[in-house]
């Protein structure tokens, strides 16, 4: 998975219209993560967000949907720990597909590892109003702890804006996946501007902030 530039900006994105509209800005990895659609309009979704990665050299990945990525050709994939769980893994690798896996707790780390993921993606870091989530937020701490246990890339994940970017980045993540900073924001193509000049710009990166909750473990 590449990280460096601007590939380390990592938007999550609901619809195929973000993407069309994203990939234009100078996005180069972003997941389209389509939830309760029925069949048809998932092939569709998938198959014109491939076709406007391709004009972009964008790394689409593809959450969750295996069967429709190996059968349109995707060349990315995320799963996570309950699709991980009931996918064909052997199908996946046959295919070609590279594989992203989420992990919330050590035991989920070790089902990812298992199954030999091309990056692995951590969360959430802070405290996320998106969706409910059984776990308590990681830290930055965790983000070490992750990194010193496997090679491949780490993605985090869960709370992080702009702001807090800098703190993550310093902590050790290669990529941060992005859903509310940028789809809830006043002005999403701003926001994703912002970003990218955050990812392609490290010296211009402000000091990372100390983080209050590591600080009081």
């Amino acid at each position: 998975m590449k990280t460096a530039g601007g590939y380390g900006f990592y938007p999550v994105v609901d619809d195929v219209r973000w993407v069309r509209r994203f990939l234009p800005l100078g996005v180069r990895t972003l997941q389209l993560r389509l939830k309760n659609q029925p069949s048809p309009e998932v092939r569709r979704q998938i198959r014109e967000a491939l076709a406007v990665a391709a004009d972009y050299g964008c790394q689409m990945i593809v959450n969750d949907h295996w069967r429709e990525a190996i059968a349109l050709g995707a060349a990315w994939l995320h799963l996570g720990q309950e699709d991980l769980a009931g996918a064909d893994r052997a199908a996946i690798r046959a295919a070609g597909v590279k594989l992203g896996i989420s992990t919330h707790s050590p035991q989920e780390l070790l089902n990812a590892l298992d199954a030999t993921p091309d990056y692995v993606a951590l969360g959430p870091i802070y405290e996320t109003t998106l969706k409910k989530m059984p776990w308590s937020p990681q830290g930055l701490a965790r983000i070490g702890e992750w990194k010193a246990r496997f090679a491949c890339p780490l993605v985090a994940i869960g709370g992080i804006t702009l702001e807090r970017a800098p703190a993550v980045l310093a902590a050790g993540a290669d990529a941060i996946a992005v859903v509310s900073d940028v789809l809830r924001a006043p002005d999403p193509d701003g926001r994703v501007r912002a970003w990218l000049a955050l990812f392609r710009e490290p010296s211009a990166r402000p000091a990372p902030p100390p983080d209050r909750d590591d600080a009081r473990r």
